[in-house]
C-alpha cells in the first residue's frame, strides 16, 4: 500500500501558492498557467486556505460577481482538509469522499510539503492494484 510520501516522491512536490490579497483573477490565471485546479493560500509559510476552480465557479461566476479586483481571501476555503505524509492513499480517498474535496495539501511538521489531487490518488491506487494483480498472476503460473 502506497503512502502519500511515496506518491509525492513519484509525482514531485510542486506546490503552487497564492497570497490572500492577490486577486481571484490572478489565481485563475496562475491555475491556467500551471495547469492545476487549486492553489494553496499562504501567508509566508503559514497555510490560510485553499482556492479551487470550484470556489471560483460557485462564489464568483454563479453570483454574478467579477474577479479582477476581488481578493482570494474573500472566496477561499478557510477550513482546509489536509493529510500527513504517512497516510495511505486509500485513507486520503475516503477523506476526499467524506469531505467532498478534490485536493488535499500535505502537511509535515506544520509546513505544507505538497498537494495531492483525486487524480493523483486514482493513479496511485490503480498502480498498486496492477502490482497486486501481477504478483497473483505470477504466483498462479509458477
Amino acid at each position: 500500500m502506497t503512502t502519500v510520501r511515496q506518491l509525492l516522491e513519484k509525482k514531485g512536490r510542486n506546490l503552487w501558492t497564492i497570497g490572500p490579497d492577490e486577486t481571484v483573477y490572478e489565481a485563475m490565471a496562475k491555475m491556467a498557467e500551471k495547469d492545476v485546479g487549486s492553489l494553496v493560500v499562504m501567508d509566508g509559510e503559514k497555510i490560510l486556505g485553499i482556492i479551487t476552480e470550484r470556489h471560483y465557479s460557485r462564489n464568483v461566476v454563479l453570483k454574478g460577481k467579477t474577479s479582477p479586483t476581488m481578493p482570494v481571501g474573500e472566496i477561499m476555503e478557510k477550513n482546509v482538509v489536509y493529510v500527513l505524509p504517512e497516510q495511505l492513499l486509500e485513507e486520503c480517498m475516503a477523506l476526499m469522499t467524506d469531505k467532498r474535496v478534490r485536493h488535499l495539501p500535505v502537511l509535515e511538521g506544520g509546513k505544507v510539503i505538497g498537494i495531492v489531487s483525486i487524480g493523483d490518488l486514482v493513479k496511485g491506487i490503480i498502480s498498486d492494484q496492477k502490482f497486486v494483480i501481477n504478483q497473483l498472476e505470477h504466483y498462479i503460473h509458477s
